[in-house]
Parts: C-alpha cells; sequence; structure tokens
C-alpha cells in the first residue's frame, strides 16, 4: 500500500510512520523539515516539503496514493494568531480531504480528538453516539468538530473517510507535548513531580501508544466510512493513575493535591502574561477547567468493528517506564518511600 501520513513529526505520526514501514508500506511524508525527516526515518520514506497549505505539494504528495492518514494538526493550549488553529485543523483538513477526492484515494483515516465528546456528568463512559456540546472551551475542540463535520461532508461526495478519536496517549516515542503523559511519568519516577490536581477524583482516558497506532491501521483496513471510533485504554482518576505509576515502578513518592482555585488562579497569569508579553503559557483557564471533568469512554465500537485490542494500564505503564531507563538512558532515583 502507498500512503501518505500527514503529522509524521508527531508522537503519534512518528510512531505510525514506522509500523507502516515495518509492515511493507510505501509512506510518502508532508513535512516542512526535510532535516527532521531525515533524523527520523532516513531514506526510507518519500518526503514532500510543505504544510497543509501548500495545495500543489499536498497534491503532488497525495497522488497515486491509496490511503491517507491525516494526523497534523495545531494542538498547542494558545497561540498569537487566533485564527491558527482554524486555518491548520479546519482548512487544512479541507485541503487535505480535497486532494484525497481529485486523486481518487481509497480511504481518509483522519486523527480526531476524545476531547470532543462530553464529559461524563454521572461517571458512566461515554461512546460515539454521545451528543457533541453546543460550545467547547478550547479552539482545539472546536475545530476539531469542525474538521469532523468536514469530513463527513467529504463522504456524501464519495470519499472513503474513517474518524478515530484517541484520548491521552502515553508510550515509548518522541517526548514533546503530544506525548506529556510520559514526560509526567519520568518526572514522577525520578521524584520530580509531586502534585495532584484538584481532589484527585476526575477520570481520564489513557492509552498505550502502541494501541493507538495499531487502531489507526485497523481503521484503514475495517473502518466504516463515515463513522467514528474511540481507541481508548483505561478509565482510571487522577489518584489511581498515580498510584499505579507508584506500584509498577516501585517508587512511592508523597504527592500533594493543588485546590483548584489555586490552578484557576494561576491559568489567568498565565494567559495575562502570555497576551501581553506573547510568551506561550504554562496553562490557560479553559484548559485547568478541564482538569475537574469526568472524562471516561468506551472503545467498545473499535473492539468489535475493528478488532482493535487494549492493552492493560499497568502493563503499558510497565512498558514505558523499561523504554525510560534502556532507550532513554535516563537516571532513575533509587528506592526512596515518604512518608
Amino acid at each position: 500500500m502507498k500512503c501518505l501520513v500527514t503529522g509524521a513529526t508527531g508522537f503519534i505520526g512518528n510512531r505510525l510512520v514506522e509500523e507502516l514501514l515495518k509492515l511493507g508500506n510505501e509512506v510518502h511524508i508532508l513535512v516542512r523539515s526535510k532535516e527532521k525527516v531525515s533524523q527520523l526515518f532516513g531514506n526510507k520514506v518519500t518526503f514532500f516539503g510543505g504544510d497543509l497549505w501548500d495545495l500543489d505539494v499536498i497534491n503532488d504528495a497525495t497522488r497515486n496514493c491509496d490511503a491517507v492518514f491525516h494526523l497534523a494538526a495545531f494542538a498547542n493550549i494558545w497561540s498569537k494568531d487566533k485564527m491558527l488553529a482554524y486555518k491548520t485543523n479546519v482548512i487544512g483538513t479541507k485541503n487535505i480531504l480535497d486532494a484525497a477526492l481529485q486523486n481518487k484515494v481509497k480511504k481518509v483515516v483522519f486523527t480526531s480528538s476524545a476531547a470532543v465528546f462530553p464529559p461524563s456528568e454521572n461517571g458512566e463512559e461515554i461512546d460515539e453516539t454521545a451528543a457533541l456540546p453546543e460550545k467547547y472551551m478550547t479552539d482545539y475542540e472546536t475545530t476539531k468538530v469542525q474538521a469532523e463535520q468536514l469530513c463527513l461532508e467529504y463522504c456524501r461526495k464519495g470519499l472513503e473517510v474513517v474518524i478515530v478519536n484517541p484520548p491521552r496517549v502515553f508510550g515509548p516515542g518522541l517526548l514533546n507535548k503530544s506525548n506529556s503523559v510520559t514526560i509526567l511519568i519520568k518526572k514522577y519516577i525520578v521524584g520530580n513531580w509531586r502534585i495532584i490536581p484538584g481532589t484527585g477524583s476526575a477520570i481520564g482516558n489513557y492509552v498505550l501508544i502502541e494501541d493507538v497506532v495499531n487502531g489507526h491501521i485497523l481503521a484503514m483496513k475495517n473502518g466504516i466510512s463515515g463513522e467514528k471510533y474511540i481507541l481508548g485504554g483505561t478509565n482510571i482518576s487522577f489518584n489511581g493513575f498515580f498510584e499505579m505509576i507508584s506500584t509498577v515502578s516501585e517508587k512511592n513518592y508523597r504527592l500533594f493535591h493543588l485546590p483548584f482555585p489555586f490552578i484557576l488562579g494561576v491559568s489567568k497569569l498565565e494567559l495575562f502574561l502570555a497576551e501581553t508579553t506573547g510568551k506561550k503559557p504554562l496553562i490557560t483557564p479553559p484548559w485547568a477547567k478541564k482538569y475537574l471533568q469526568n472524562r471516561p469512554v468506551s472503545s467498545k465500537k473499535a473492539m468489535n468493528d475493528l478488532n482493535y485490542t487494549v492493552t492493560p494500564l499497568d502493563e503499558g505503564i510497565g512498558k514505558t517506564i523499561e523504554w525510560l531507563k534502556t532507550e532513554q538512558k535516563w537516571k532513575i532515583k533509587r528506592l526512596r518511600t515518604t512518608h
């Protein structure tokens, strides 16, 4: 199979390209930096230099491809350019879909996010049938939903498009903002993380990168056009998540619950400084408020329709810690127990 991957230098995209190459596929990559591609993949891929607004380059990259995996997105919490999220996540997606339709690509897998689904009011798992919120707190969520709607429009035009919605992804791979959960695991096991937001009772869904990559490939193979599939893992609270890291790593550090009003106050100050100085904030109020939400999700549809499987969370954390120790060669502190 010949396929185009956008967002190949991101956390998920990078691992997806590696797996596609292992399976014997020919991979085209749309990315601005040829040097970065060379560092990651050598000469194993075909490089097309450009971004989501370079229509001619996109068309060239898509020509003769059987499949497109569209992962490139703007996921930052803030930008000087208030339209950047829309231009990247919506207009950029439209450009990819246009090229795929024009070049008669057989199927497109679009990577959205589980963040587009509503939080759970009663603790029950949310699935693909949940009614979408009328309004979102962040531009990221808003533009991802708009991009999903575009995908459905192109399905009606005859292009096969499948949407996947991963939640909080972690595991071995590039250590960037998209892999923040792995960075958090690393900080804990070396003794540099001591905070749990709020009461720690808010539930999220954590999924190993290998499962998400496999889910993308299964979506391309088995996914039904116009359908969405949550590629999730384990639902667990912040408290439970850190307890599991502690158990698996055999590190028992005392953690402190940071009151939400304090987090919100810091986020407001960070946003003020960002708007004043142009320096990117560590957090903004909308993203801070997300820490209070319960976001358990169900992956039953992906399991039933795609044959998607989930790695147990303790096993995934164990793999991640082993990778941190061996591949990253981080010095893990000796066991220290505090009371």
